[in-house]
Parts: structure tokens; C-alpha cells; sequence
């Protein structure tokens, strides 16, 4: 994949990323506006947060990263890639089928796992309900992210890139179909979770099929290369639940203070938008191209495009971690006070993107440098990392709630982030070539961070010029608007001016159309 080709499948995928966001927004906004920082919501939060934590320990965080490099290989040595696809997608389903049915009966242990500050009050016995009903979506969504692994290591990202598009379009649908007909918020926002589950399976199944790639329900086959699957998935699965755990012990520490399992959610929505469309992006594009590369000895081809995947993600990270610190405040106020949400858990909530905002390059340079141990069929050593960020994360998140309550967790999930980055790198210098920085991306980091504070200097201006006309009602949307847009203007312009990139190499990227 060229250097062009390879930015193309990065725009393509963050653009699809960045629609899901912000459908994701305007769910959230929606849930805020009418059920505020209340039970239902926290509930709610709860039995969705399920079947999303298992996926990613089971689909997408775990099982991908083995299965993608083995297909990547497979299909660039014309080795019987369908059959291979084929055996992996029964032996999941079956695992989820009967995970899916333990966990119906295990549900109130799981929330107790999740949230044990619930207990005491009203919102354990709406978790668990919610949580029934919910949990079915990892079958669905797991057996999705398999086949979008097999569209992406063909170089079709289209419709994996916009299948969770359906899910915020679905949630959304439900909302307003219950606040229309007057039914139960929450009993339709859970039963879209499972709905929304199976038109995702349904668009990636069909995209796949269409490529070649028809996948059918049938008995599990435990081939010898089934077996290796197991052995390379094996430690990235233990190393995804150490990454759950460190999520886990953050809900733990809110569930014992009113409202911050909320306040959490909503700062960790605003981070998720950059990091979504700029981490997943890479972290889809660039693995299967690395595998590729490796399998075909293309060391300098691996090297350059880590290092263009690392400036890319430097390149739109580090002015929207500048910018959820300096104003953090009027975006919260903007978008989720209004209704039940009022002032006091706004300002919460903005503190809370501020640590987040800290952390957000540290979780994106962890989507850069993973593939090059995932790539090798090497998942053992980043869970040793991650065990060494998980009791950070937990020493953090928990002597520090008795300091500053629930804002430890966030600070907790940070300073973990930037842990993995440093032991990462670490690990990769005795990677030889592949894994160096080049001169091009050694030149313009520096020249990145300057941008970065040119803009945090005119967001500051700009912000104090504007005054209360960003948090009054009516004008605060056009004020607003006015603030994003001279950071966008101001770090560009600096980024243009200090060559810190060039912006005819993201035009030839967007007009280069990847295969769908």
C-alpha cells in the first residue's frame, strides 16, 4: 500500500468514524437532555457498557489482532484465506452463543462487577434488566468486527468503517419514536441495542460476500491453525481484559458518587471523537499493511508507513488534546447542558475532558505502535505492558478517589496511557529498521507542537474576548462556532507556515478512492 493509498485508507476510515461520533453526540445529548445524571441513565450506561467491554476483549481488541495478520498473510500468499475466514467465524459464534447464554444468568454478578455502588439503591435492578436485554449485542457485533477484519485485510473499508453509523442512526430512531409516542425512554433505548447489533452484522456480511468472502453458521473445525490462532489470540484476549479491568476499576470508583458514572461517559464520548476517527483509522489501515510488508520482507516499506501513520496521528491529535484542555468548559456547556443536565454537572463533566484531553496522544500512539508486536505474531509482550499500566491504573483510580473522588479515575486512565506508550517504545528499538523514525517525521514533530501552541494562544485570546456570550442561551452555539473555527484556522495556518505538513498530500489522498 503506498504512502497515498495508505492516508486514503485513513481519511476513509476516520470520515465514516467521524459520522458515528457524532450520531454518538447526538445520542448522548438526547440522553442527558431528558434522563440527565439520573438512575435510568447510570443503568442504562451499565447494561450497554457489558457487551461493548466483552466485545472488545473477545472481537475487536483481542481476536482481530491475531486473525488479521494471519488472513493479511494468507491472502498475500494465496494460502486458502475463505477456509481459514470460515473455521474462525464458527469457532466465535460458537464461544458468543454460549457465552452470551451464561451471562444471562450471571447478569446480576455482572453488574455488581461493573458498578457495586449500585447495590444499595434502585439502579441494580434496572442494570439487570437492561443488561438481559442488551447483552445479545457482543454476538452480533463480535461476528461483525471478525468479518470488517476480512474486508479491511482486502483493502475495502467502506462499510466496516460505517456499520457503527447504523448503530448511533438506530439509538437515535428509538429515542425519538418513545419521546413521540410516549413510551418508556429507556426500554426503547435497550431494546435498540440488539437491534442495532444485527443490521451491523447484516451490512458487513453483505460487503464481505460481495468481495469474495460468504460466511455461514456452521460446526466449529479445530485445525491445526485454528489451534495457532488460539496460542496468538491467547495473550491479546488476557491483555484486552487487563485493558477491561482498568475500565472496570474506573466505573467501580464512580459508581460510588451520584452522577459520575455520567460525567465520565459524556467526557469520555468527547475524547472518543478524536481518538475514534484518528486511532481506529490507523489501527485499521495500518495493521494489515504492515503484516502484508513483513510477510513479503518489505522492511522499508514497513517503516514508512508506521512513520506516515505516526504523523498523521500527531498531526490531528495534539491540537484536539490542545483544545479539549483549554476549552473544555464552553464545549461541554454547548453540547450536553440543557434539560435535566445542568450547570454543576456540566462543569464536572469539563473537568473531567480536560484529563481526558491529556491522555488523548498516548492513546493514539498506542493504536501506532501496537501493530508493529501484532504484525509479528509477537501478543505476549504488549500484556506485559498492560499489566504494568493496569496496577498504575489501579494504585491511581483508587488511593486518589479518597483524595478527589471520581476525578482519580480519569487521571488514572491518562497517566496509564502514557504509561503503555513509553514501555511500548521501549519494546520496539530492538525492531531494527522498521520500527525507526525517519528523518521526515523527526523534522516536523517539533514544528507539530509548535502549531499546537500557536493555537492554544488564540483559543485563550479568542475564549476571553468572547466571554459569557459562550455559555448564554441562544448565542453560545454562534460563539462557540466562532472559537472552533479560529483554532482550526490558526493551527493549519501555523502548521502551513512552519512545514509542519503539507496540506496537497491530504488533497491527493482525499481524491485517491480506496477499493470498497
Amino acid at each position: 500500500m503506498k504512502p497515498i493509498r495508505l492516508m486514503a485508507g485513513f481519511l476513509t476510515v476516520g470520515f465514516w468514524t467521524l459520522m458515528s461520533r457524532i450520531l454518538g453526540f447526538v445520542r448522548d445529548i438526547f440522553i442527558a437532555a431528558t434522563l440527565g445524571d439520573g438512575p435510568v441513565a447510570e443503568a442504562f450506561l451499565i447494561a450497554f457498557s457489558l457487551p461493548n467491554m466483552f466485545r472488545r476483549f473477545f472481537a475487536e481488541g483481542a481476536f482481530n489482532m491475531a486473525f488479521v495478520p494471519m488472513f493479511s498473510k494468507k491472502l498475500e500468499r494465496d494460502e486458502n484465506a475463505q477456509e481459514f475466514a470460515q473455521n474462525a467465524f464458527n469457532g466465535l459464534a460458537t464461544v458468543l452463543i454460549g457465552f452470551s447464554l451464561l451471562a444471562q444468568v450471571a447478569m446480576p454478578w455482572l453488574v455488581l462487577a461493573m458498578a457495586s455502588g449500585f447495590a444499595a439503591d434502585e439502579r441494580f435492578g434496572m442494570a439487570v434488566h437492561f443488561g438481559r436485554i442488551a447483552f445479545p449485542y457482543i454476538l452480533f457485533i463480535s461476528l461483525a468486527a471478525l468479518l470488517s477484519g476480512v474486508l479491511n485485510a482486502t483493502g475495502r473499508f467502506v462499510a466496516a468503517a460505517a456499520a457503527p453509523v447504523l448503530l448511533n442512526v438506530i439509538l437515535v430512531s428509538a429515542m425519538l419514536l418513545a419521546k413521540a409516542s410516549g413510551g418508556d425512554f429507556g426500554t426503547f433505548l435497550v431494546w435498540a441495542v440488539p437491534l442495532a447489533g444485527t443490521a451491523q452484522l447484516a451490512l458487513v456480511w453483505w460487503a464481505a460476500a460481495r468481495a469474495g468472502f460468504r460466511l455461514t453458521l456452521g460446526w466449529p473445525r479445530l485445525t491445526p491453525e485454528m489451534r495457532r490462532l488460539a496460542r496468538i489470540a491467547g495473550p491479546a484476549m488476557l491483555a484486552g481484559g487487563v485493558v477491561q479491568v482498568n475500565l472496570l476499576v474506573g466505573r467501580q470508583v464512580a459508581s460510588y458518587f451520584d452522577g459520575a458514572i455520567q460525567y465520565l461517559n459524556l467526557a469520555d464520548r468527547l475524547y472518543q471523537l478524536p481518538l475514534g476517527v484518528v486511532a481506529i483509522a490507523i489501527g485499521v489501515v495500518l495493521l494489515p499493511d504492515l503484516s502484508r510488508r513483513l510477510a513479503g520482507g518489505d522492511t522499508a516499506g514497513g517503516r514508512d508507513a508506521l512513520n506516515r501513520a505516526a504523523e498523521f496521528a500527531l498531526l490531528l491529535t495534539l491540537p484536539a488534546a490542545a483544545a479539549l484542555i483549554v476549552i473544555s468548559d464552553p464545549i461541554v456547556s454547548v453540547l450536553y447542558q440543557r434539560g435535566a443536565f445542568g450547570p454543576e454537572a456540566a462543569e464536572r463533566t469539563a473537568l473531567v475532558t480536560a484529563i481526558y484531553g491529556a491522555g488523548l496522544p498516548a492513546f493514539v500512539l498506542q493504536k501506532v505502535l501496537q501493530p508493529l508486536y501484532f504484525a509479528r505474531h509477537d501478543t505476549r509482550t504488549p500484556f506485559n505492558y498492560a499489566l504494568v499500566a493496569m496496577v498504575l491504573n489501579a494504585v491511581i483510580a483508587i488511593g486518589g478517589a479518597f483524595l478527589i473522588g471520581f476525578y482519580a479515575a480519569a487521571w488514572a486512565t491518562t497517566l496509564a496511557g502514557w504509561a503503555m506508550v513509553v514501555l511500548l517504545w521501549a519494546g520496539s528499538r530492538g525492531m531494527g529498521e522498521a520500527a525507526a523514525l525517519d528523518a521526515r517525521l523527526k523534522r516536523r514533530i517539533w514544528r507539530i507542537v509548535l502549531a499546537c501552541v500557536v493555537m492554544a494562544g488564540c483559543l485563550l485570546g479568542t475564549r476571553t474576548l468572547l466571554g459569557e456570550s459562550l455559555y448564554e442561551p441562544g448565542l453560545r452555539y454562534a460563539a462557540l462556532g466562532a472559537l472552533v473555527g479560529v483554532g482550526i484556522l490558526s493551527y493549519f495556518a501555523a502548521a502551513h507556515l512552519l512545514g509542519a505538513t503539507h496540506l496537497g498530500e491530504i488533497r491527493r489522498a482525499m481524491r485517491r478512492q480506496p477499493s470498497t
